[in-house]
């Protein structure tokens, strides 16, 4: 290993179990049977210092100080004078499509190192990442080294975070006004999320022009009232796009919801020339087709970047104990030191501040039940 030098320092990372070869041979009862089994000579070849093969622990070389917001420290130091800097804008498959900071883009692999380190992570990169790459042609390279990352929009999935976009400033979390209909508990759950990942959240309601927006106001004055910035929007007959085109500037924005919302007609209609491809809803169930297949990083001509995510049917959040739940809905926590119980649930107990204030109509009813439904960890 190089030596380390200033503003580096040495950490002992785990991998994954197949990062070597299997040490215990199938055929090793049979070997012995045979008299072919050295006993003496297996035993020497593992070290008692814990650095031989069956250790699943290395020592490499970081960037002082690098810890990362995910848990995941990706961040590897490499030689920046062969390296480029530079962002993920879609990961597809094995390959990576990163750009450089001439705005070219590199079709990069991911090195082996990265992939093998064991992580709670189903990918080890994820679009919006800031990454240190090592050209290998005029338009190929490797991944070097991924940079800690903040803004992150996670999911749960098979029991591992799945890093929907990284490094993102705002959500705009997208629901439609019909077809699909609204899912007001979904809307929770990504409100939740970006309170934890420090993201701003913004609701967007898209295909107002499908009914009349009147009935709307009920939920959209109960959002309004807590702070979040609300958007009521048509794609199709471009009502409101201006207002949310403003929303944009300048900042680093991530659109996700349900499939079949219109998140990509939206971007259509906020960015002209973009032309992504859009689908109608299916008549039979009204969900969406999921005709984007993969996160993407878009830089807009106001400045910032948005990222189109395919749309989701579930979102469970990742990382996030039903404890914690109800000090991330903005309207019940400031009644939970008011309970009588510290380790009130605000679901049974007696003398639940929680619970009076949803009897006395200061609480929304639908917002603590959509709590009540979060904390006991059943889907969206």
């Amino acid at each position: 290993m190089a030596k380390k030098g200033k503003g580096q320092q040495k950490r002992r990372v785990e991998f994954r179990k197949n990062r070597t070869q299997k040490v215990r041979q199938g055929d090793i009862t049979k070997r012995f049977n045979r008299d072919e089994f050295d006993v003496d000579k297996s035993v020497q070849r593992e070290r008692i210092s814990g650095k031989g093969e069956l250790t699943r622990k290395r020592t490499i070389v970081s960037q002082e100080g690098d810890d990362g917001e995910t848990g995941d420290n990706l961040s590897i130091h490499v030689d920046k004078e062969t390296c480029l800097a530079g962002r993920v804008l879609r990961v597809q498959g094995l390959i990576s499509e990163v750009e450089a900071p001439d705005k070219s883009v590199y079709q990069c692999a991911t090195r082996r190192l990265l992939k093998t380190m064991s992580t709670d992570s189903r990918h080890v990169v994820a679009a919006g990442d800031h990454v240190w790459f090592r050209p290998s042609g005029e338009s190929e390279g490797i991944i070097e080294s991924v940079e800690p990352r903040y803004g992150v929009l996670s999911r749960t999935s098979r029991s591992r975070q799945h890093i929907i976009v990284a490094n993102v400033d705002q959500l705009i979390i997208v629901g439609s006004a019909a077809e699909p209909g609204l899912k007001p508990n979904l809307i929770d759950r990504y409100l939740i999320t970006a309170e934890y990942a420090g993201i701003r959240p913004i609701i967007c309601i898209n295909k107002v022009d499908l009914l009349d927006p009147a009935e709307l106001q009920t939920i959209v004055g109960v959002y309004g009232s807590l702070g979040y910035e609300v958007h009521l929007v048509s794609a199709i007959e471009e009502i409101g796009i201006e207002r949310l085109r403003q929303a944009l500037h300048g900042k680093d924005t991530v659109l996700s919801g349900q499939s079949g919302v219109g998140k990509s007609s939206l971007l259509n209609a906020i960015e002209p020339g973009l032309n992504l491809r859009v689908n109608a809803v299916s008549r039979e169930n009204e969900k969406g087709k999921h005709t984007t297949t993969t996160a993407t990083l878009i830089p807009l001509a106001t400045k910032g970047h948005v990222i189109d995510t395919p749309g989701i049917r579930q979102f469970q959040l990742w990382d996030i104990i039903p404890e914690e739940v109800a000090g991330l809905f903005r309207d019940i926590r400031p009644f939970i030191n008011h309970c009588r119980f510290p380790n009130c649930t605000h679901t049974h107990e007696a003398d639940c501040a929680v619970k009076n204030a949803v009897a006395d109509g200061i609480l929304d009813t639908r917002r603590y039940e959509s709590y009540c439904q979060i904390f006991a960890g059943d889907s969206a």
